[in-house]
């Protein structure tokens, strides 16, 4: 069987759940060059796998400008290059950086909301206490509370 050679926009907005919009957005960005019947745009495999590239590099935070710059690197040589390559290492080298940080950031976060949390369950448990304390003394018989 043979894979298609061809894709229509709304074939690759529903294959990869992004809108038109979206698709038609990457292409203005120059992400997709699909060539045109008329109005009609036609998505070829490498454009195809490219949206999924745009789609995945997103989910790892890559900007638009940094997917497009490494594939304008790409696109230099059929097979790619030592610079693409280590311009990809470090664009990694620099998200993998700023997940470390967020990492650290929502781990004092917890520990601040930990902290916070302990505080206020030892606050509210005296203040129970002493509730408890104050209720005990006002049902003594004779106490001063109960003769008025």
């Amino acid at each position: 069987m043979t894979e298609k050679q061809t894709f229509s926009i709304s074939e690759l907005a529903s294959e990869f759940d992004v809108t038109t919009r979206s698709i038609r957005f990457y292409e203005d960005q120059g992400l997709l060059k699909p060539t045109r019947r008329g109005q009609t745009r036609i998505f070829s495999t490498k454009d195809r796998v490219r949206l999924k590239l745009i789609l995945r590099g997103k989910r790892m935070g890559f900007s638009l400008a940094e997917t497009k710059e490494t594939f304008d690197l790409w696109d230099e040589t059929l097979s790619g290059n030592e610079k693409q390559l280590l311009k990809m290492l470090s664009i990694l080298d620099e998200k993998r950086a700023h997940i470390e940080q967020q990492k650290a950031d929502i781990a004092m976060a917890e520990l601040e909301i930990n902290t916070r949390e302990a505080h206020c369950r030892e606050a509210l448990a005296e203040l129970q206490k002493k509730k408890q304390q104050h209720e005990s003394t006002i049902e003594q018989p004779g106490h001063p509370a109960e003769q008025s």
